[in-house]
């Protein structure tokens, strides 16, 4: 079997809520990930500020 090409390291912390951040390897600020829209009707929830989730970047990462 081949050598990996990339191993992705990545530490997830919860914030407030459904609000959380991703710190990825070689990137300093960490990607924020939440509710909003739709998704945020769904779960009942009332973020205090929304952020992009995590199925809006799967979606943008296939269309890629």
């Amino acid at each position: 079997m081949e050598k990996p090409i990339e191993i992705a390291n990545i530490r997830i912390e919860q914030d407030k809520g459904k609000n959380r951040r991703a710190y990825i390897a070689h990137f300093e600020e960490p990607v924020q990930y939440g509710v909003h829209g739709g998704v945020r009707e769904f779960y009942n929830a009332s973020p205090e500020e929304e952020y992009p989730s995590t199925l809006d970047h799967i979606v943008a990462a296939a269309g890629g």
